[in-house]
């Protein structure tokens, strides 16, 4: 084989590895988490996380709380397995920090804004954050969990924000 006719194979080889890449290779990594409601409760929905540069873009669409606002957080081990959802451990923090609003500088990785639910007990959420990744590194959400909480965090309390009890449970999986 000449080499223009091998510079013209490989080319070609190239081309047909990158547009299969177009078609399969995601643009925006993503991962997703299947919330199931704990022991007693009624909550359930989806989370979905996208890698936007150094930005996870988190959607959620929840169901089955109660009017008002709920703590929401990811939680330091993907185990949803005990009724009450305390399989799940603390909130992700492998930064070291203490509890806080995600809005401010110092908090957990794993410190979500709250979800405020209707009068029907639906809740969505549509937020950027930067402390978490889908990508490399000590942020890295999946293999984690999300977990709603009964009540409101505070932002304060330490290290769980008095946010009550554990209503959903979902492990956060690569799509």
């Amino acid at each position: 084989m000449t080499i223009k006719r091998l510079l013209i194979a490989i080319s070609a080889a190239s081309a047909v590895a990158l547009s299969g890449c177009a078609t399969f290779c995601p643009m925006h990594p993503g991962a997703t988490a299947q919330l199931s409601a704990t022991q007693g409760n009624t909550a359930a929905g989806t989370v979905s996380f996208t890698q936007h540069g150094d930005k996870v873009v988190v959607d959620a669409d929840i169901s089955g709380l109660a009017p008002g606002e709920h703590g929401f957080h990811i939680h330091e081990k993907g185990d949803c397995s005990a009724p009450d959802g305390t399989s799940a451990g603390g909130h992700f923090n492998p930064n070291g920090q203490a509890h806080g609003n995600p809005a401010e500088p110092h908090h957990h990785f794993g410190d979500m804004p709250m979800l405020t639910a209707d009068a029907s007990g639906h809740a969505k959420l549509h937020v950027e954050l930067t402390s978490i990744t889908l990508q490399e590194g000590a942020g890295n959400i999946i293999g984690k969990s999300v977990i709603v909480h009964q009540k409101a965090d505070d932002y304060q309390t330490q290290p769980t924000g008095n946010s009550g009890a554990r209503v959903a449970c979902g492990v956060i999986a690569a799509k």
